[in-house]
Order: C-alpha cells, then sequence, then structure tokens
C-alpha cells in the first residue's frame, strides 16, 4: 500500500486542508487526518491544489516528426506543466487517420507513463478534406477515439463537415474545426489588420475563421451533433459562439494561452516565434477572449503544443513554421491573465483547465473532483513564484516559446497520475 499525504494545501483556492492519498485514490481530506504515520509528506502551505490539467490540443509530433517532439518528451513537458491527460492531434506522418495509427499513439503514451495519452482521429483520410477517415473504426479501436479533427487544416467542404458530423453522433463523438476559409488564407502570415498593412505582410482576416464557425454552428444544429471550434482566436468568434449556445446548441470552444496574452503587435519584430496558425490578433480581440472564457462562452483552455525544431524557427519569417510550444507555461500564463487580473479564480481555472475539457473529451478518469473516492490526478501550484521563463529546462524537445526571458508568475511543483508522483518540486520524478 502507497500512501501520500499533502499536508496544508488550497483545494481549489479554499481553505487549506491535508489530503490523502492511498494506492492511486484520494481517501481522505480534512485536518488532523488519522493512518498517515507511514504516509510520504508533501508540505503544501500557500498551495494551491488543481485537478490534473486536461489539454484538448496538443502536437507530439510522433509517428513522423520525433525531431520535433516523441510522446515521451511531449508528455514529460506537460507533466511539468501540471496535465494528467492530453489529447494528441492527428496530424503526424502517417497521419492518425486509422486505427492503427491512433492505437499506435495511445500504446506509446500508456509506455511514457507521464499523463494520458489520448489521439485525436482524423475527419478526413490524410488530413485532404475528400474522403472521411475510418472514424467508426478509431472510435471501435483500444485508443477510443471521441474526438475527431483535421486540425492544421480546415475542414472546408460543407457536405465532408456535414457527414462528420452525422457519423460521430452514433458515438457521442465531437467533430473539432480548425476554423480557417483556406480561399481567404491564401499565402497569410499574419493576422489582417494595421500592422500587416504597415509591415507589407499578407494578412489572415478574422472572417476567414469566423464564416467557418458560423457554418459549423448552423451545421451541428441542423444535424442535432456535438461541434467544438479549435483555438479561437478573434472577438467576432466569440459573438458568433455566444449566439449558438444562446440557442441550446451543442457548441464548445477553446482559446490558446498566446492568444490570452499575446497580440499582433508582437510581429513588428519579424520574429518567427510569434508566427502561429491562427495568428495573434489585436488588443481588442485579446480583451474579448478573456472576457469570454470568464464567462464561460469560451469552454476551455487548450495550449495547441506545437513543437518545431530549431531550424524551422531560426529562418526568416516567411520560411519559418506557424506555431508555439505551449504545455509548460500555459497554467502561468492563465495566472498572469486570469487570475491575478480577478476574471477567474482557481475553481473557475479548475473548470476550464480540467473539467471542461475532460468532458468535452469524454475522459471518465480525469477532470474530477478533488474529494474522497476520486482518481488522485492531481496538480499542486506555488501561485506566489515569479520568475523568467527559460527554455534551455524545458522538458519537451522543442524550444519555440513565445515567453523566453518573460516574467510569469506560478510554478506547478507536484504532479499527481493516479496517485504516483510524475513532478516532484517542480522536476520530473
Amino acid at each position: 500500500m502507497s500512501k501520500t499525504l499533502i499536508r496544508g494545501a488550497k483545494i481549489l483556492g479554499g481553505e487549506a486542508q491535508d489530503v490523502l492519498i492511498t494506492d492511486g485514490v484520494i481517501t481522505a481530506i480534512g485536518n488532523g487526518l488519522t493512518g498517515t504515520e507511514d504516509a510520504t509528506v508533501v508540505e503544501a502551505a500557500g498551495r494551491i491544489l488543481l485537478p490534473g490539467l486536461v489539454d484538448l490540443h496538443t502536437h507530439l509530433r510522433e509517428p513522423g516528426r520525433e525531431d520535433s517532439e516523441t510522446v515521451l518528451t511531449g508528455t514529460k513537458a506537460a507533466a511539468v506543466g501540471g496535465f494528467t491527460a492530453v489529447h494528441a492531434m492527428a496530424n503526424t506522418f502517417p497521419v492518425a487517420d486509422t486505427a492503427g495509427v491512433v492505437e499506435q499513439v495511445w500504446r506509446l503514451g500508456k509506455e511514457s507513463g507521464y499523463c494520458d495519452v489520448q489521439p485525436v482521429g482524423a475527419v478526413t483520410v490524410g488530413l485532404e478534406g475528400k474522403k472521411l477517415a475510418e472514424l467508426g473504426a478509431m472510435h471501435d479501436s483500444a485508443a477510443g477515439v471521441r474526438v475527431f479533427s483535421d486540425d492544421g487544416k480546415c475542414v472546408d467542404d460543407a457536405v465532408i463537415m456535414r457527414r462528420a458530423l452525422e457519423y460521430v453522433k452514433a458515438f457521442d463523438g465531437v467533430i473539432a474545426q480548425h476554423a480557417q476559409e483556406p480561399r481567404l488564407t491564401a499565402g497569410a502570415q499574419m493576422n489582417e489588420g494595421i500592422v500587416s498593412a504597415e509591415l507589407g505582410l499578407a494578412g489572415w482576416p478574422a472572417v476567414a475563421e469566423e464564416s467557418i464557425i458560423a457554418r459549423d454552428v448552423l451545421l451541428a444544429a441542423h444535424v442535432g451533433s456535438r461541434v467544438h471550434i479549435c483555438h479561437l482566436s478573434t472577438a467576432g468568434s466569440v459573438e458568433i459562439v455566444r449566439w449558438a449556445k444562446s440557442k441550446g446548441w451543442n457548441v464548445t470552444a477553446e482559446v490558446t494561452p498566446h492568444h490570452l496574452l499575446l497580440t499582433d503587435e508582437l510581429v513588428r519584430s519579424y520574429n518567427p516565434v510569434y508566427k502561429v496558425n491562427p495568428p495573434l490578433r489585436t488588443e481588442a480581440d485579446v480583451l474579448a477572449l478573456r472576457e469570454a472564457l470568464a464567462d464561460g462562452t469560451i469552454d476551455c483552455v487548450a495550449t495547441d503544443h506545437a513543437p518545431h525544431p530549431h531550424e524551422d524557427k531560426d529562418c526568416e519569417w516567411g520560411a519559418a513554421a506557424m506555431g508555439m510550444v505551449g504545455l509548460e507555461t500555459a497554467l502561468s500564463v492563465v495566472q498572469h491573465t486570469m487570475v491575478d487580473t480577478g476574471l477567474l479564480d482557481w475553481a473557475g481555472v479548475a473548470d476550464r483547465m480540467s473539467f471542461r475539457p475532460a468532458e468535452i473529451g469524454r475522459l471518465k478518469s480525469h477532470g474530477r473532483p478533488v474529494s474522497p473516492g476520486e482518481p488522485a490526478n492531481l496538480t499542486l501550484v506555488d501561485p506566489a513564484y515569479r520568475g523568467p521563463v527559460d527554455p534551455a529546462g524545458f522538458a519537451s524537445r522543442s524550444r519555440n516559446t513565445p515567453y523566453e526571458g518573460r516574467e510569469l508568475p506560478g510554478r506547478v511543483t507536484h504532479t499527481f497520475l493516479r496517485g504516483r508522483a510524475t513532478v516532484v518540486d517542480g522536476n520530473l520524478a
């Protein structure tokens, strides 16, 4: 029998209490607990105890791009960031569009042991948008896929999107859409607006995202299925999702940490670390996204962790790959933008970064209350910590963070996966 006593933690930011974990399950909560004599003690005074974080949108790159990331290195990064479960996107090589590939990713996650890996299946064969992938076979596989996405590409054909929504309805699946009308964004390098005009860079207009979201919420309502909007980034997109939810439609949405903090003004530096899809938007968009996350219009925070090798980012802007790593800094950015600004409390963070993403992805053992009888998937955070981001110490194989040298608050000190510490005192166990 293994026992761990977390002493004096503020559960979801509430009163300090002790939490006893026995054989991977929370067995008691309170003060002056008995039966703790042989437990490993974690002193947690002043720290916040959250349910293990869940990421709906992670790129682990394996199979095929192990120079960027592997399931092992990506799940190590996830654990350091406080995540106990991640959803691995399908744009691998080969694409995760068959039962065989999603099972491979799922088994690699099991072998890593740092967090649970739930594969996301491709919507279309090869992400080409022409023919539905093996949605049913991926769901029936050992991986039990429930989320499907062509992320990196948009399912822009309305008929294909309708058929996908109809298909996954049979097993309560969800289509996660990368909302980008390709004809409106051909050659786009950054957000279309004042900055793009001044820099002479091809713009990615907000309407390219908003038009797809508008179409897809209508399609989801028409067929009575579930649609999830990936990395929502504009104020207009917020209004469309808010309207769809007011109709009672089964629509959910996510926002990335970087879209909660960074703006297109940073592109003036021409530093490719700020090149991302969807692009960094305006200050007005950032404020609208924060408000929407606070009021629940946006359901959750998802990292869109997109690792790239050094050579794909250390080049001129036009040739650089799009994407940023985010697993190890996500919680700090959320604390900075949402908690320290008073928009969310720690219970709200638990809701947006654990409860809701687990519910959307239908993960039964994650996103659970911190209470007796529940699996001990937990994250312990020191909210008083302040320090600069140093990518040299990342567990991820890639270093393409937009926060290098920036001081951010909060630090994950411990992560527990079914009671087993994967991170201890900020270091991988």
